[in-house]
């Protein structure tokens, strides 16, 4: 019986180290970047019809949107080349979750459309 509250314990202490850990580096991406440069985060206002249309999402706009966190970097090809690249999560009423991306080439244009949403954030990674 003590030994299985004592190893309990062990791992209830190793999962509270590792999310203060976390909560001490930058606020990062989960996403595949060898270097990224800056990130924008917007929100909806109450009572708002925001939307948003990045390359890679389709030609439709999402709509419904609550919250958009977009990224730009560069992601390392297997030739150790670096192609620019736009990721987004983003938030509908719909969906709690829902992300995606684009990668550039050549002179190719990453930009994306965000149609009446408050932009909150611009910048590098902001620590936590």
């Amino acid at each position: 019986m003590s030994r299985a509250l004592s190893l309990g314990t062990v791992v209830f202490a190793c999962l509270t180290l590792g999310m203060a850990w976390a909560q001490n580096k930058p606020d990062e991406p989960a996403f595949p970047f060898s270097k990224w440069t800056i990130r924008w985060d917007y929100s909806c206002p109450t009572g708002t019809a925001c939307s948003f249309i990045c390359p890679g999402a389709g030609t439709d706009l999402t709509s419904h949107v609550i919250k958009l966190r977009l990224y730009l970097g560069t992601i390392s090809a297997d030739d150790g080349h670096t192609a620019p690249a736009l990721f987004y999560e983003f938030t509908t009423r719909e969906l709690p979750h829902g992300s995606g991306f684009s990668i550039g080439s050549g002179y190719s244009t990453l930009s994306c459309q965000v149609n009446g949403m408050t932009l909150d954030y611009s910048g590098p990674p902001k620590v936590k």
